[in-house]
Parts: C-alpha cells; sequence; structure tokens
C-alpha cells in the first residue's frame, strides 16, 4: 500500500487506519483458512498455499510508505483514545516486517518448511512409526529401559532434521532485527509486543528464586521414587513421563485417566464453559479434534477472521486426562475470542496481550484436577472425589512448578538463541536444563535436543507468555474466588471474565488491563503461594 493507493498525499489517520484495516483484515482472514487448512492436512498443495499468503500479506505489512504514513499520524496530537491506540497497534505490527522482499521471502520459506517437517514426520521405535501420542504412553507408563529410551530419543530425532534451518531462521530474523535497529529479534520481539526486556528478565529471576526452595524438595522427592518405580540408580530424561519433562510423572501425580476414559473431552469443554455462561457449540462443530496422518499434533485455538464467529480448535484427543486438559486450555483461549466486544474494529478485536489469553487457559486447563469440576462436570462420585482431595492439590502444585521451571529454560535459550545464533547451542540447551530443571543430562549426548520443540522455529520468542499466563491465572483466580465464590458451575464467574478482562480486547495496553481487572499490578505472590508444596 502506497499514498498513491489512497489516491491522495496525506491521508487523515480515521481514513488510514480503515483503508489498512480493510486490507490486512481480507488477507489476513484468507491466510488463516490456508494455515488452518495446512495444519489439518500436511500436503505439499497445502503447504504452497498457506506459504504464497503468509508472504503476501507479510509484503502488505512490511510496505516502508504505510509505515511512514502510520509513524506520521501516531506522532499526531490525538485526543481520541480508540483512534490511538488502533494507530499504535498498526505501527508495532508494521515495523515487525519492515524487510527486504528476498530476506522476506526466504524467511517464509523456511519457516514453512520447518513447521511441514514437524507435521508430517513420525519416528520410529523397534520400526514400528509411532506419532506423538504414542511416545507419550510409553514415557508414562512403561517400565521397560530400552523402550523408554528408545521413544525418548524418538521424540528428539526431528530436531536433528530442522537444526539447520532453525538457526538460518534465527539469523534471517536478527538480520531483519538489525536493520530496523534493533540489537537482535528477542530484544525486538518483547519491545514490539510492549514488554521491557529488563523487566521480564527481572520478573524471571523473582520466579526463580520464589520457586526453587519448592522445587528443589519436590524435585528431590520425585527422583527418588522414579528411581524405586523403575529401578533404576540414576535418573535420566527418559524416565520422566514427556520428552521435555513438562508434566509431573505417573508415579508423582493423581492419574484420573481411568476415571476419565469414557469422557468426551469436547463435551466436557463445553459443560464448563456453560457453567459459566459461554455457548461453545459453534466453536466445536468447527473444529478439528481428532487425530490422524498428516495433520498436525499438537493443538490450538485459531480465530479465523477475529469477529469472534469462526472460532476453531485443533486437538488430536485420545482418551484421558491429558488431552481433557488440553481441550479445556484451548476453551479457554476460544471463549476469550468469543467474548470480545464485537463493537471493537479488526485491529482492537483480539486479547490485550498473548499471556493474558494464556491465563484464561491455563486457569482453564486446570478444571481438570477441581474436585468441583470433577464431582458436577466430570460426573465422578464425591466420594472417590473426597480421597483423592489432597493429592489433586499436590498435584497440579507440582505441574505449575514443573511449567515454571521449564519455561525459565526456553526463555534464557532463546535470549541466547538470538544473542549468538552460531554458539554451541547443543551444550548450552542441557547446561540451562540441568540448572532450572535440575535434570541430569544424558551422558555424552551430542544432539540438538533443543531444535525438537516447535516453539523455538514456529513460536520464537513467546515461551515467557505461558510463565506471566500461569502467574496472571492464579492472580485472576484469587479476585474471581473474592468477587464471585465458587469458581465452577457460577455463571457470574462467566460474567466477571467477560466484564474485566474479555470485552475489552485489546483497547489497552496488558498492564493498564491487569490493573483495572484486579485492582493491582501483575505479582508473583499468588502464584508462588499456589506452589507450595
Amino acid at each position: 500500500m502506497t499514498k498513491k493507493d489512497f489516491g491522495m498525499a496525506t491521508v487523515p489517520p480515521h481514513r488510514l487506519v480503515t483503508s489498512l484495516e480493510d486490507k490486512l483484515s481480507a488477507l489476513e482472514t484468507e491466510f488463516h483458512g490456508a494455515y488452518w487448512e495446512s495444519q489439518i492436512e500436511a500436503t505439499p498443495e497445502s503447504e504452497a498455499k498457506r506459504a504464497e499468503l503468509e508472504l503476501e500479506l507479510r509484503r502488505l505489512k512490511g510496505d516502508p510508505e504505510a509505515l511512514t504514513m502510520v509513524t506520521e499520524a501516531v506522532g499526531e496530537e490525538l485526543h481520541e483514545p480508540v483512534l490511538k491506540r488502533q494507530l499504535e497497534v498498526l505501527h508495532r505490527s508494521l515495523i515487525a516486517n519492515q524487510m527486504d522482499d528476498e530476506l522476506r521471502a526466504e524467511m517464509v520459506t523456511v519457516s514453512s518448511s520447518v513447521e511441514t517437517e514437524f507435521a508430517s514426520f513420525r519416528p520410529e521405535v523397534d520400526g514400528v512409526r509411532v506419532t506423538d501420542n504414542d511416545i507419550l504412553r510409553i514415557l508414562s507408563t512403561s517400565t521397560d529401559e530400552d523402550e523408554r529410551r528408545s521413544a525418548w530419543e524418538a521424540s528428539k530425532e526431528i530436531g536433528a532434521r530442522v537444526d539447520d534451518r532453525v538457526r538460518d531462521l534465527a539469523r534471517l530474523r536478527n538480520q531483519a532485527s538489525r536493520d530496523l535497529g534493533y540489537a537482535d529479534y528477542y530484544r525486538m520481539s518483547l519491545e514490539l509486543s510492549e514488554i521491557s526486556e529488563g523487566w521480564l528478565l527481572s520478573f524471571l529471576d523473582e520466579v526463580e528464586r520464589l520457586t526453587h526452595a519448592s522445587y528443589s524438595s519436590y524435585k528431590d522427592a520425585l527422583d527418588a521414587s522414579v528411581a524405586q518405580r523403575l529401578r533404576v540408580d540414576s535418573v535420566y530424561p527418559w524416565h520422566y513421563a514427556d520428552p521435555f519433562f513438562q508434566e509431573v510423572p505417573p508415579n508423582g501425580r493423581v492419574d484420573l485417566s481411568p476415571v476419565l476414559a469414557s469422557s468426551s473431552a469436547a463435551d466436557l469443554a463445553a459443560e464448563t464453559f456453560a457453567g459459566w455462561g459461554i455457548d461453545l457449540a459453534k466453536v466445536l462443530e468447527g473444529s478439528d479434534l481428532y487425530p490422524r496422518e498428516r495433520k498436525c499434533q499438537h493443538a490450538f485455538c485459531l480465530d479465523v477472521d477475529r469477529t469472534g464467529t469462526d472460532v476453531r480448535i485443533l486437538a488430536n484427543i485420545v482418551p484421558g486426562e491429558f488431552w481433557i486438559s488440553v481441550m479445556l486450555h484451548e476453551s479457554g483461549h476460544a471463549a476469550y475470542d468469543l467474548m470480545i466486544d464485537q463493537q471493537l474494529s479488526y485491529l482492537l478485536h483480539r486479547p490485550a496481550h498473548t499471556f493474558v489469553t494464556e491465563a484464561m487457559a491455563i486457569l482453564s486447563g486446570r478444571m481438570v484436577r477441581e474436585p468441583k469440576w470433577l464431582t458436577d462436570v466430570a460426573g465422578i462420585e464425591t466420594g472417590v472425589v473426597g480421597d483423592l482431595e489432597a493429592r489433586l492439590r499436590h498435584t497440579s502444585a507440582a505441574q505449575e512448578l514443573l511449567m515454571a521451571r521449564w519455561v525459565l529454560v526456553m526463555a534464557h535459550f532463546e535470549r541466547e538463541l538470538y544473542s549468538d545464533p552460531e554458539s554451541d547451542l547443543d551444550s548450552l540447551w542441557w547446561a540451562l536444563v540441568e540448572r532450572y530443571q535440575m535434570v541430569t543430562p544424558p551422558p555424552d549426548r551430542s544432539a540438538p535436543d533443543w531444535a525438537a520443540k516447535i516453539h523455538v522455529a514456529a513460536a520464537p520468542v513467546y515461551y515467557h507468555n505461558y510463565l506471566l499466563g500461569a502467574v496472571l491465572s492464579c492472580q485472576l483466580e484469587s479476585e474471581i474466588v473474592a468477587d464471585c465464590g465458587e469458581l465452577i458451575g457460577n455463571r457470574a464467574v462467566g460474567e466477571w471474565l467477560t466484564e474485566r478482562l474479555f470485552r475489552a480486547g485489546n483497547l489497552m495496553r496488558w498492564d493498564a488491563l491487569i490493573q483495572q481487572a484486579t485492582g493491582r499490578p501483575l505479582s508473583a505472590d499468588d502464584f508462588a503461594r499456589f506452589v507450595t508444596l
């Protein structure tokens, strides 16, 4: 888009915003549709369409003359807060996409190829092709040392297939960022998402300090239990319940899968949110929820046209607690998208920040271990739940502890990745895992295990949002319970969330929204109390 496209040399701010919104919304909606198709059916054709539209969208956002006009408008003295916010949102989005067209095309091509590899690759264990769900099953249930290690190593094979391309992506992203005057992509990403690097690093340090004693004690006890259960002298990464030690192992948690085995994850999600007065029927109708070949094995929620009328969830549900929790999590994202004020413009019809919608998703996902949810929504007998109540509380706290320490690994790794993509990332990865997760590295292992985490390539500089979201989820729950009482099946909770959190969309900065919604700035205090074991 250029000034010539508008047919005038100077465009008034209102008209500038409207024109850009119209073009962006049309193309972004088309891209979202293509992205969805590429994830539910990974084919060369679907990937080519997705890459083509992503490149076109990035080119539109990367128009330097459009940025010039928006920059000029942002600098004007405006007395309309909504217009000012629209321009600020536009400005950050356009800056992030300013780059040479050849660089942009290369970045999209490399990124798309990596995501296609993740969607289509299936490693083998003992000659049998396995999915992520198969690997999780083995790590959660097997007591065979060789099978566990083979499954864990299989989960890392994708890393060696994509690591060169992920480094290339880091180089390309850094080049684009430095051309814009930023130190690197990491610093640029934080600034453009309205987060100060200094504030974030201080916050991460605070969380590390607040969780250290509880986590260290928990980890020592867990390792002793794991060693006894699996009859091993030393505990290594393949002895935990998932490839990255993000989940509480079976011997350290209440396993709800047996009592939830016959439950429908989708139905439970729908009933949970219906209790808050939020109808997910249309979301679930348009979603793709079960595993198959050539489909992305992960889960996400997508607001296709950013109007709240076409919100979809991709999942790979199999029976058991894990995917019920995932569906509750993704439904939390969906509820947020659904309940944003319909009168907000396209630019503002989105959550206030990524971590704010993550807070809602995390709060929703842990309902699976709430005693009242198990009795009132899942229909488990009160006596059964009563016997488990103390262990359920312990499991929830342990899960949040594990998540927090894992995010510390990811956040610090990505900062170093973009500081120097040429460094020994393989060794760095295990040094961080050992420090923050207190996991013993595999002996003599030299492999790009860091690249096996899809977020490093596909969702860069994102993982800190999970921790900020977890912290905010505890702060929100504290205020909701104080104001509304019971959390489960209480329509007042849905009204509180809608009025205080959802409806405003991106009308204000995240820190202003949190202050307004909870009456105080974001703080780790409630989170620290939640994870104390």
